[in-house]
């Protein structure tokens, strides 16, 4: 991915040299990456878009900053800058030329360590997640770290998928598709809730899809194996793999993000149709 010396984003909120204690969550915050089931508690945390830190700890952990910031984790701020920049001018040309709206970009919160927001505490085991409350997105820039060492999701367009995704949990929120959709989980059982969390997860990959195919087009950006690369890290962060990894049995009741299979088939149809429309995951009887 080409993505030196470009311009980066002023929605950019750098917290990284500050400390914080972890609480549980407050609010409703949408999910990460992937879904259940690595085997370090965690590393599950990080993919759940949940904290799991009180299962490590009875009660709040205190932590302090994340240690010194190094030079990955400088690099690993400007990629995100650059990355979270491109999907501000995709998402605003998209929302003109497709939706006849104004599109208003999410800010990005990058720390080290741990912080706060209002759906609680952001750490290590939280992973990237989006706050519908405050229109944001956390961001530790240690995540690309654990995506390539310990889940085999290499590259840098792996790491801009992850970027993009949780900028599309934004754009949803932005259309009103998360208000709508979670307000009918909050009166669902468990497995209608599960279902339809699966829905909001693949039509943001599907988001994704489109962001990478206006990044080519408007930007030049991508390289030979950049798409290889997002196709590797959807399928890596798929339920299934997730739960087939940690040495569970494979239960799609228990879905929360959608299968490997899934995952790639929504983000290759952005990708290849590029338009809002294409990524109805909600009126199809096909996942």
């Amino acid at each position: 991915m080409k993505w030196r010396g470009r311009r980066g984003s002023g929605n950019i909120i750098d917290r990284r040299r500050m400390g914080g204690r972890v609480s549980g969550r407050r609010g409703v915050a949408v999910g990460g990456a992937g879904g259940f089931g690595l085997l370090a508690i965690v590393v599950v945390g990080y993919f759940l878009g949940v904290d799991l830190t009180p299962l490590l700890d009875e009660g709040q952990m205190q932590t302090g900053g994340g240690g010194e910031i190094t030079a990955a984790d400088e690099e690993a701020a400007q990629f995100v800058s650059v990355t979270l920049a491109d999907t501000e001018e995709i998402w605003a040309d998209i929302f003109q030329s497709e939706l006849d709206a104004t599109y208003d970009p999410a800010e990005l919160v990058l720390f080290k360590g741990a912080t706060q927001s209002a759906c609680g505490g952001a750490s290590a085991a939280t992973g990237p997640f989006y706050c519908p409350p405050e229109e944001r997105i956390f961001l530790d820039t240690g995540f690309f770290t654990t995506l390539e060492r310990q889940l085999g999701a290499r590259g840098d367009f792996a790491a801009a998928y992850v970027v993009a995704h949780e900028v599309a949990h934004h754009v949803q929120n932005e259309l009103g598709v998360l208000d709508e959709v979670n307000a009918v989980r909050q009166r669902s059982d468990e497995a209608t809730s599960n279902a339809l969390s699966v829905r909001i997860e693949l039509q943001a990959d599907c988001f994704s899809g489109i962001w990478a195919r206006r990044a080519e087009a408007m930007f030049g950006s991508l390289e030979p194996g950049d798409i290889e690369e997002a196709m590797n890290a959807a399928a890596r962060i798929g339920d299934d793999t997730l739960q087939r990894e940690a040495g569970r049995t494979v239960r799609p009741d228990s879905f929360t993000h959608g299968s490997s299979e899934q995952r790639q088939r929504w983000f290759a149809t952005g990708y290849e149709r590029g338009s809002v429309a294409a990524c109805d995951t909600f009126a199809t009887d096909r996942l």
